[in-house]
């Protein structure tokens, strides 16, 4: 089988969209490269660091990467994208504009026999209680609605703002590891294996690229970030490897 490719958490716009070009044009060379040979294509959330649709309006910018993933997904490779905390407010422009499928939760994979629990990562897991209970206001229909009364130049900026300096939106926290039982993703996926079998969990959020074993035949994945990391994950059919992008 060709391979299948994951990347999570690029934040684009942030902090500001003239510093966001240069990692925008490393992961467009990204793309282009493993479009070769890719069987399908995961975007795991947070590509953008705000994203917003208002009913005939979304966020400016981004055109080198809308038109990548169009052309790519125009010549017949499947992309699936899973929204993450920064652009939670995804609705169906990807579906009706690039013909790409958007999900706002997990969902069940199968590849070449193996199982896959595929998704972002955020609010799963013991902990971020505070962030819980915000993204249950941010998803609340009402919300939306009040939001969407702002005008785009007032609502996208005081967005973005926030998104930058309100930590739980942000996510903003020390990027190491913190042991097996204080990694909240690790305790969820040991969890899931309680219930149900999966050989691997990918997830991203946590800006941490690593490959965790949590159970027999069993792995937990972050595939870390487009910041400082520039990884991401790729399934041959029978191993799953996490890479560095060094273009």
């Amino acid at each position: 089988m060709k391979k299948i490719y994951f990347a999570s958490d690029q934040h684009f716009g942030a902090p500001t969209p003239e510093l966001s070009l240069p990692r925008e044009k490393k992961f467009v060379a990204w793309l282009d490269e493993v479009k070769e040979d890719a069987e399908a294509i995961f975007l795991l959330g947070d590509l953008f660091d705000f994203w917003f649709e208002y009913k005939t309006v979304v966020p400016k910018g981004f055109v080198r990467i809308l038109g990548k993933l169009a052309e790519i997904r125009d010549s017949g490779i499947p992309i699936y994208f899973f929204v993450g905390n920064h652009d939670l407010w995804m609705n169906d422009y990807f579906e009706t504009e690039l013909n790409i499928p958007v999900y706002h939760d997990n969902k069940e994979f199968t590849f070449n026999g193996k199982t896959f629990l595929i998704g972002h990562g955020d609010g799963k897991g013991p902990g971020d209680k505070g962030y819980k209970r915000m993204k249950k206001v941010f998803t609340n229909p009402f919300s939306k609605w009040l939001f969407r009364w702002l005008h785009p130049d007032v609502g996208v900026s005081l967005a973005q703002y926030l998104s930058v300096k309100n930590k739980l939106i942000s996510g903003d926290e020390d990027i190491k590891f913190l042991g097996e039982e204080k990694e909240w993703l690790i305790l969820y996926a040991k969890r899931k294996l309680e219930t149900k079998h999966y050989n691997y969990f990918i997830f991203g959020h946590r800006h941490l690229p690593m490959i965790v074993p949590v159970g027999e035949n069993s792995e937990y994945v972050n595939l870390g970030d487009w910041i400082g990391y520039f990884t991401y994950g790729v399934f041959d059919g029978e191993t799953f490897e996490l890479k560095k992008f060094e273009k």
